[in-house]
């Protein structure tokens, strides 16, 4: 049953994953017009995305995506709005299509929609009485669980890097971004939480600012977004939006909810209806990331063609 507040959050997350959505594809035209950037030169990213006004508006709407996302889970239940916020794979990739030109084969069309269906199927799983929130985390814990998937997403964009070549190559490549740059959102994500229970004992003053200071989650925030960013953005320049965008986000919510439902002490579903949803979720979200992840021989053919002919036009 809908909380009092359903309606004003519905209304904010179909707005936030709108605002959301649009930015991203505002970045993506402005990056088609922009020199090549690539994440292993930082400070020539930036000032190659920072000096394009377009570009700076395409931020400022993710931004204000965001920060409508927060103000949506204030009003209702993450079983309320994460349905809502998975909704905006459709946008983005009517967007995609409409602004960009980007199309999508049946198969890639038919895994992006079924990974957003999953997402749904994990939040839907919450469903039910609320139980307590978690908020404390185990330090060893985090690290065990942090540094494995800060290594794994790092070495995953250290790849895409190395085989990317052109703007437009096949979903592998995007796929294998999009988990990186999942992954460490996801890691920030759980950085955010965790820095929440070390200050919320605290009041609003020096002895909050110094719980922050002294505690690491506020450097994993940082390290863990800044990382995140610059192959986000690597990637949006050299793939298809609509492979990048929604594997990032599907990834990065899968990510949190299930390392966070441990790490913060939140129990699995003991219903066994709702049990089923959240283990079928992630499940089809990883054969789905698979299948996504191989082409065919014809797909392999045409990037090869592709590739033969971006490196004719660079030689004339």
């Amino acid at each position: 049953m809908l909380t009092a507040g359903a309606g004003p959050a519905v209304a904010v997350a179909l707005l936030a994953t709108s605002s959301y959505q649009g930015g991203l594809i505002l970045e993506k035209r402005a990056l088609n017009q922009l020199p090549a950037i690539d994440a292993r030169h930082a400070v020539t990213l930036l000032r190659t995305v920072l000096s394009s006004p377009a570009w700076l508006a395409g931020f400022a709407f993710m931004l204000c995506g965001l920060a409508l996302q927060v103000a949506a889970l204030t009003l209702a239940p993450v079983t309320v709005v994460q349905p809502v916020l998975a909704c905006g794979v459709v946008i983005l990739l009517v967007a995609s299509r409409l602004v960009l030109g980007e199309r999508l084969g049946r198969t890639e069309l038919a895994c992006v929609l079924v990974m957003a269906i999953s997402i749904v199927m994990i939040a839907l799983s919450a469903a039910g009485p609320a139980g307590r929130a978690g908020y404390h985390v185990n330090g060893l814990s985090m690290a065990l669980v942090a540094a494995p998937s800060c290594t794994l997403g790092l070495l995953l964009g250290a790849v895409s890097l190395r085989q990317v070549i052109g703007r437009h190559r096949a979903p592998a490549i995007g796929v294998s971004f999009g988990l990186a740059t999942g992954l460490l959102y996801g890691v920030s994500t759980l950085a955010a939480k965790a820095l929440s229970a070390a200050v919320i004992s605290h009041h609003i003053g020096m002895a909050l600012l110094v719980a922050a200071v002294a505690s690491p989650y506020p450097y994993m925030v940082l390290g863990c977004s800044g990382a995140a960013m610059l192959l986000f953005q690597t990637a949006l320049q050299r793939c298809r939006v609509s492979i990048v965008g929604p594997v990032s986000n599907i990834t990065g919510s899968a990510y949190f909810m299930i390392a966070g439902t441990w790490l913060f002490g939140e129990r699995l579903p003991a219903d066994p209806g709702r049990l089923a949803l959240r283990l079928t979720g992630i499940a089809v979200a990883g054969v789905v990331v698979v299948v996504l992840s191989r082409r065919s021989p014809a797909e392999a053919a045409v990037a090869r063609a592709e590739g033969g002919t971006a490196q004719a036009a660079r030689a004339v």
